[in-house]
Order: structure tokens, then sequence, then C-alpha cells
């Protein structure tokens, strides 16, 4: 089994968007409520390439696309932001997620200058204990009352740097 990171820019348009589709598979209730917003960041990413590969990657085993992370830089030297970050259904569960979060933190570390990474998420989710396994502090947990609330409170976690 051969992991690798690829640049966005070496996929086709949408490819982001299916990815994210596929990774919330398990609740239709996630496509219902960011389906627009998976199209406007797979949007972004292809029209803007040379953000899209500066700022985030697929992952790829043996060839085939299993998952991509992005991140928002344009806070430094205060902090960089983790967005969107998933894995194909199918390969969740064999530690895939969390090598994905390491890679981009080691390539987020190589801003100069940076104080801390952040990163949001939800706490029905697999998400906090792989934040929390690479070093992630919770910070502060918010009520979701908002269309979403299925996905239960919002977390905020931190990595200072």
């Amino acid at each position: 089994m051969c992991l690798t990171f690829k640049k966005i820019s070496d996929f086709e348009r949408g490819i982001l968007y299916q990815l994210l589709m596929d990774g919330y598979s398990f609740d239709n209730r996630w496509r219902e409520s960011f389906e627009q917003n998976w199209k406007e960041s797979d949007n972004f990413f292809f029209e803007n390439p040379d953000i899209a590969d500066k700022c985030g990657f697929i992952t790829v085993l043996d060839g085939k696309p299993i998952g991509h992370i992005s991140w928002d830089p344009r806070n430094r030297p205060e902090y960089v932001e983790i967005g969107h970050n998933c894995i194909a259904s199918e390969y969740k569960g064999n530690g895939y997620g969390k090598r994905q979060l390491q890679e981009a933190i080691n390539r987020i570390l190589q801003y100069k200058g940076l104080k801390k990474i952040i990163v949001g998420t939800n706490c029905n989710l697999v998400a906090p204990h792989n934040y929390e396994s690479v070093g992630f502090k919770l910070l502060q947990r918010r009520k979701n009352e908002g269309a979403a609330s299925f996905s239960g409170d919002y977390l905020d976690y931190e990595m200072l740097l």
C-alpha cells in the first residue's frame, strides 16, 4: 500500500466535491446542509490552482484519490486555519486521516513565525479524536442550534507553536 500526497491541480474539477460527498455519505443530512459549500470549495480551488497547490493536497492510495485537506494561511503569522479535511468512507479507520493531517501540519509548519494552527469541527464526528491525537487542544465548545444541529456542538481546536 503506497500512500502519497498529490497536488490538487493534478486532478479534474469535482474531485474535492466527490470526496466530501463520499466522506459524509453516512448521513444524508450532511449533504443537505453542506453540499453548496462543498461545490463552492471545489470550484474555488480549481479556479485558483496556484492557491490549491500551496494550501492543500489530495491523498492517494495506490493511485486512487481517497481524501483531501486544505488550509487558509491568510491570517499569518497569527494563525493558519485548517479547512476541509476528509477521507472517503471505504478508507476510514485505517490511519489515513491521521497521516493526511500530519502531512498538512508538516507543510503548514514551513510558514516562518507562525504562532498557531486552528481548526473547527463538530462533536458528532471522529475528527475530534484525530485532531487531539496529533496535538491539538480543545479551546472551546459552542452550542450548535442551527440547521446542522444534528452534527453536534462546534469544537474549536488550536495547536500552539
